[in-house]
Parts: structure tokens; C-alpha cells; sequence
């Protein structure tokens, strides 16, 4: 069974704190640190010991968020450095033993968050290097939140930062709905402060800032649709290869939804000219198991036909109403006249993010964005 999560804040990363805190200030008090960050560890949940080690230094660290804030840096380990891809490396042992990097920076981060609200511009200058040994995401976005003018000025000066750690937190810090993150919700009913920024960082030379930029993208088309169409409509025209597949990452919630304007952007606006149909490999079948797809496409075009073919499940709820999810299927091109069948294997085993309910089942095949054919299946348990 794998090591849960949680145990990536654990003991030796408050005993490692407290050694490196104390190696910059000799009168830390470590061991009230130690005993306050480590209580009933153990029995707690992730964030829960992220936010109890953030306890500890908010009851441990100097008052004047200044001279803290200098104990903080002086703490920590090198930069995390980045592969020849742009990735971030694995964290050596000699990084660990120069200093601090990893998860204990979450709650450095929420520290800061929590005493530096009074000095934005030195908060800020905090981040800046707490990013580059872990990631100040969280962390930044209470400032966006409570200070937008004077945080989002400040990030945008870091578009060009030679640290490809903090040119991501310009794009992830502000994500509109960052999973795990406070919901920026200004920033979600009006993106407009972003996206000079987005567009300063879509061509960045690190794959690592370009996800995080396809990523915002994303949120954003949550809830202004049009606006992500016209921005792939606009920035694929000359778009690099790296360029593309960031705008094909960030158009990946509205090709699944079958948006006409983003599918036109990718020359998959025309519905199928020809048939198709979709079959199943049973009536029935029960949770954990699998049920085949089986879909017949035929072209009645003189022309090759580019085709996005996706299924969408309506999975039943609680309830007893049901709730779709579309899965990727198949992209491909018809030629001209062309018959074609092509199968899938859909798993019915239950996830963390889906429970599966009995009752009956829908599925629903999606040709560029129209809906042209179904098929019903009982679940069972």
C-alpha cells in the first residue's frame, strides 16, 4: 500500500525546521517549536499539519514580521534546480542538509500569509524566494485577494524573473480557482488584471511555467467560455509547437464540453457528414467491472473529415439523478467515403473522485461537439 500523503509533513520535518531555524537565530526556541508543530501529529490530516506547523512559527518567530521574515530566508536550502526540460529535480540530501525546501515551505508560506499583510512589498520579496524551494501558490493569493493593485504590480515585474519557480507563481498564484487554494473570486467574475501576464508567460522557454499558464487558461474558461476561444483563436495563428500544445491544454474543458467556438479553433467546427452508431458489449454490468464501447463511423464526404469523437457517461447519483462526465475518446481523420470502427474498454471500478451507483446508465457519443448517438447499460451492484 502506498505511504499516505499526509506523511510528507511528518516528524523529521519538524525536527529539520527546528535544527535549521535555530542554525540562523541561536535563541529560537526549538524546543517549544518542536513540541507545539509535532503534537498529535500523527492524527491529523495534511493541511491540518501544514497549518499546525505554521501555528508553531507564528508562536516562535521574532514579532517584527521584518526581522522574521529575514530568519525565514536565511533558512533555506539552494534553489530547487530545474532539469534540461525546465522540470523541477528531486530533492537532494545535501539540499536538505543546507537547509530548508519541500513541504515545510507550505506552511512558511501561510506564516507570511498570516503576519506580513501589514508589509505587503517585504511579504512579497518573502515569496519570492520561498517559491524557488517549494511553491508559495497558496500563499500568495490572500495578497491578491486583500492587496490586488499593489500584488498584482509587483508579480508582474516577475514575468521576466531569471527563476523559472517564480515566473510560474505569477501564473499559479493567480489561478481564479487554484485546486486546494482560496477562490480568487474577483479574479474568477473579472480576469482581465491576468491576462497580460498569460500572455507575457504562454511562450516561456520552461514547459514547467507554460502548464501552469495552459492551466490558468482552463480556470478561466470555467466561466468566460468565449473568451479562452478567442484567445486560442488569436494566439494559434503563428504559435509555435510548444505554443500549441499549451493552447490545446488550456481548450481541454471546453473541447470535452463540445464548445463550437474553441472546436472552430481547431478545425473540428463541421459536424460529421456521414453516420455513425454506438453499441455496447452489454446491457448490464456491475460495479468494478468494464463494459465495451464499440462506434461505427461512415463518411459521406468527398473530403477528409477531422473528427473529435468523445463519450459521456451520466453516471447516476445519490440521489437517483445522474450527473455526465465526458471521457476522451478518439481523434482522428475520416477519409473521404471511409468506413471505420473503433473500440474502447470503459472501466467501472469506483475512484476517489467517483462513487458509482447503481441504476441505469447513459452513454452518449459526441462527434466534434454533437451529440449523435447513445446507448443504455444497468449498473448493478
Amino acid at each position: 500500500m502506498a505511504e499516505p500523503f499526509k506523511n510528507l509533513i511528518n516528524a523529521g520535518t519538524v525536527a529539520r525546521a527546528g535544527q535549521h531555524l535555530q542554525r540562523v537565530w541561536p535563541g529560537f526556541d526549538r524546543p517549544r517549536f518542536e513540541q507545539s508543530a509535532g503534537h498529535g501529529l500523527e492524527a491529523l490530516e495534511f493541511k491540518a499539519r501544514a497549518m499546525q506547523l505554521a501555528d508553531a512559527l507564528e508562536a516562535t518567530l521574532p514579532p517584527d514580521f521584518e526581522a522574521a521574515a529575514d530568519l525565514l530566508e536565511a533558512s533555506l536550502a539552494p534553489p530547487i534546480p530545474l532539469d534540461a526540460q525546465g522540470e523541477p529535480s528531486a530533492l537532494s540530501a545535501a539540499q536538505s542538509e543546507a537547509g530548508l525546501s519541500g513541504w515545510v515551505v507550505w506552511s512558511m508560506g501561510d506564516y507570511v500569509a498570516r503576519r506580513g499583510m501589514t508589509d505587503v512589498p517585504r511579504a512579497l520579496r518573502c515569496l519570492h524566494a520561498l517559491t524557488q524551494r517549494f511553491s508559495a501558490e497558496f500563499a500568495i493569493r490572500p495578497f491578491i485577494q486583500r492587496h490586488p493593485d499593489a500584488t498584482l504590480t509587483t508579480i508582474s515585474t516577475w514575468v521576466n524573473d531569471p527563476s523559472a519557480h517564480v515566473r510560474r507563481l505569477v501564473s499559479e498564484g493567480s489561478r481564479p480557482r487554484l485546486p486546494w487554494g482560496l477562490r480568487l473570486q474577483a479574479l474568477v467574475a473579472d480576469p482581465a488584471p491576468t491576462l497580460p501576464l498569460l500572455r507575457a508567460l504562454q511562450d516561456d522557454p520552461s514547459a514547467y511555467v507554460r502548464r501552469s499558464v495552459a492551466n490558468h487558461l482552463n480556470d478561466i474558461a470555467k466561466d468566460h467560455p468565449e473568451l479562452v476561444a478567442d484567445w486560442v483563436h488569436q494566439h494559434l495563428l503563428t504559435a509555435s509547437p510548444a505554443r500549441t500544445a499549451l493552447l490545446r491544454h488550456a481548450s481541454r474543458s471546453l473541447i470535452k464540453r463540445g464548445h463550437a467556438p474553441t472546436l472552430s479553433a481547431w478545425g473540428l467546427g463541421q459536424g460529421l457528414r456521414g453516420t455513425v452508431s454506438l453499441s455496447l458489449s452489454a446491457t448490464r454490468a456491475a460495479v468494478g467491472g468494464e463494459i465495451a464501447l464499440a462506434v461505427s463511423l461512415a463518411s459521406s464526404s468527398p473530403e477528409p473529415q477531422d473528427l473529435l469523437v468523445d463519450y459521456v457517461v451520466h453516471h447516476v447519483r445519490a440521489n437517483g439523478s445522474t450527473s455526465p462526465k465526458v471521457f476522451k475518446g478518439w481523434k482522428l481523420t475520416l477519409g473521404p467515403g471511409e468506413q471505420r470502427t473503433l473500440g474502447k474498454r470503459h472501466s467501472l471500478r469506483p475512484v476517489t473522485t467517483r462513487v458509482l451507483y447503481p441504476g441505469p446508465h447513459r452513454i452518449e457519443l459526441q462527434v466534434n461537439g454533437q451529440t449523435l448517438a447513445q446507448a443504455d447499460f444497468e449498473l448493478l451492484n
